[in-house]
């Protein structure tokens, strides 16, 4: 089987891959398919540089395939990018495209919807874990990653920049989920059973934008400022953006 992985280079996407390999060892992981906000080459909402995903990219063993989205974008724009990337999947003899949706159905089912007909099926691999239980197993394996992007709604901005640990998991607040699966918080994944190496990072500063707080990651040897302009989210499509 040929797979495309949905990535964000966050610790679901990181711990699906890492599941995938496990449970079908013979399978072809094809790319790494990840959303980019063109105007300042980061992560749509994870706010995640480029040079961070093209190092976990390489420490990985896998193509990174970048879809450039323009901001700000509309939800139609955004599809039509997403048909092109399948088309090129279909190209590439590709079979299944799997994401790291734990619980939320509405977002299950627009992945199903938009794949439909297309030839291409829809996987998710760690869908219905208990998110407790799988965020202690992502710790316990080695994963490490610190939070790049905050919802202060949901949870303190305190939260921007800290490690994702079983501290992290002892402070969250009740209402919180454990993998930030309602969109309390994103991570960026440096280590971890589904790296071939730690890639090396360095915390920068701390910013708010469009509700949002950011906290800079970057590689150790790249330690350049914040775009001082604007904000790094891109489109927010019902939630439909893989963490």
């Amino acid at each position: 089987m040929r797979i495309l992985v949905s990535w964000s280079g966050g610790k679901d996407s990181a711990w699906m891959l890492h599941v995938v390999r496990r449970q079908l060892p013979q399978a072809e992981i094809v790319g790494l398919v990840t959303t980019l906000n063109e105007c300042f080459d980061r992560v749509a909402m994870h706010g995640v540089r480029r040079e961070l995903l093209e190092a976990q990219a390489e420490a990985a063993g896998i193509p990174l395939w970048t879809v450039p989205l323009p901001w700000p974008c509309t939800n139609e724009t955004y599809e039509a990018r997403m048909r092109n990337l399948i088309a090129k999947a279909t190209e590439f003899e590709v079979e299944a495209f799997a994401f790291g949706d734990l619980f939320l159905t509405e977002i299950r089912g627009y992945r199903e919807r938009q794949l439909a007909g297309t030839g291409i099926e829809p996987i998710f691999p760690i869908w219905g874990i208990p998110t407790r239980d799988l965020a202690e197993e992502m710790i316990c394996s080695g994963l490490r990653a610190s939070l790049s992007c905050v919802d202060p709604k949901q949870i303190s901005a305190e939260f921007a920049g800290r490690e994702f640990d079983e501290a992290l998991l002892a402070d969250l607040p009740g209402t919180a989920d454990p993998c930030g699966e309602n969109g309390e918080f994103h991570t960026f994944v440096y280590a971890g059973p589904m790296l071939a190496r730690k890639i090396p990072i360095v915390t920068g500063e701390t910013v708010t934008r469009d509700g949002f707080v950011y906290t800079d990651l970057m590689l150790a040897e790249t330690q350049k400022p914040f775009n001082e302009l604007g904000t790094f989210s891109s489109v927010r499509v019902k939630n439909t953006h893989p963490h």
